[in-house]
């Protein structure tokens, strides 16, 4: 019954964290995907290894969240939901790692490129949750 949710949050954090590493590498975006760890007392002096497992646990946990509460919006296209819900999670996740101002001229510091990967990530997640409630309410 939990083992499609476990395996698609599992999948989909593997690929986001892959994704990010990827935008990082060849510098999409201006900002380390596990650097933040370094504010917290905790992990400031952990190896990256475990800052990215970390990274990993809290995406999957959050993959799991999103997984759960938007199963329930079958009627609503996936493709509308997951733009929507993507834009709005890579929009606060950029003002918090950019410290921006909400001010227009804040939208020219965004990454697309990893707000796009969000929205994958996202569609990902609600195609799948979407699909599996629509079975099972057939079955």
């Amino acid at each position: 019954m939990y083992s499609l949710p476990i395996l698609t949050s599992l999948f989909n954090s593997l690929l986001l964290l892959v994704g990010l590493k990827i935008l990082q590498l060849f510098h999409f975006v201006s900002w380390h995907p596990i650097k933040f760890m370094k504010n917290w007392a905790i992990f400031s002096d952990s190896p990256p290894l475990l800052r990215w497992m970390m990274l990993f646990v809290f995406v999957f946990i959050a993959s799991l969240i999103i997984y759960f509460l938007l199963q329930y919006s079958y009627l609503i296209p996936t493709a509308f939901t997951s733009i929507v819900v993507g834009l709005a999670i890579a929009f606060v996740l950029e003002w918090i790692i950019y410290d921006l101002p909400a001010e227009a001229a804040s939208f020219k510091e965004l990454s697309i490129p990893f707000i796009v990967v969000v929205i994958l990530s996202c569609r990902f997640i609600i195609e799948t949750a979407t699909f599996a409630y629509k079975e099972k309410l057939v079955s």
